[in-house]
């Protein structure tokens, strides 16, 4: 079974409409944060991967609302890498509390050498620290 990774986080205050709930919005703050974790511990620091002249942009993403967080929620963002592609990285993401499913998601990122802003393929490397969060058909 592949492993999922979670990030965990508090709905704070100010992330929240006046109706009390978390501002849709944020959670593609959330998810990037939750992302840049994964990334830290499946392949290193961001840094690192740009300064060896190769980035990762965020090319398309998808949020499906089943109910609302609200301020001092406990959430928990499950991830998994759903494809590697060549060039592109598919993360399907998922936020709960406690067992309740409120978010559906997905973020796409695409490599692009920092030179150019190119679209370049994803390094072996990169490729071989994501496979740890990866679906067993992510390759195929």
């Amino acid at each position: 079974m592949p492993e999922a990774f979670v990030h965990e986080l508090r709905v704070r205050y100010g992330e929240c409409d006046p109706q009390g709930i978390v501002f849709n919005a944020n959670y593609l703050l959330y998810f990037d944060v939750a992302f840049t974790e994964l990334w830290r511990a499946a392949v290193g620091p961001w840094q690192e991967m740009v300064e060896r002249g190769v980035d990762a942009v965020v090319a398309e993403t998808n949020i499906r609302f089943r109910a609302p967080a609200r301020f001092d929620d406990e959430l928990r963002l499950k991830l998994q890498i759903a494809r590697l592609g060549a060039s592109a990285i598919t993360t399907e993401i998922d936020v709960l509390r406690g067992d309740e499913l409120l978010i559906e998601g997905w973020l796409r990122h695409v490599c692009v050498d920092t030179g150019s802003w190119q679209k370049t393929e994803l390094p072996d490397w990169v490729r071989t620290g994501l496979r740890r969060f990866a679906t067993a058909d992510a390759e195929r």
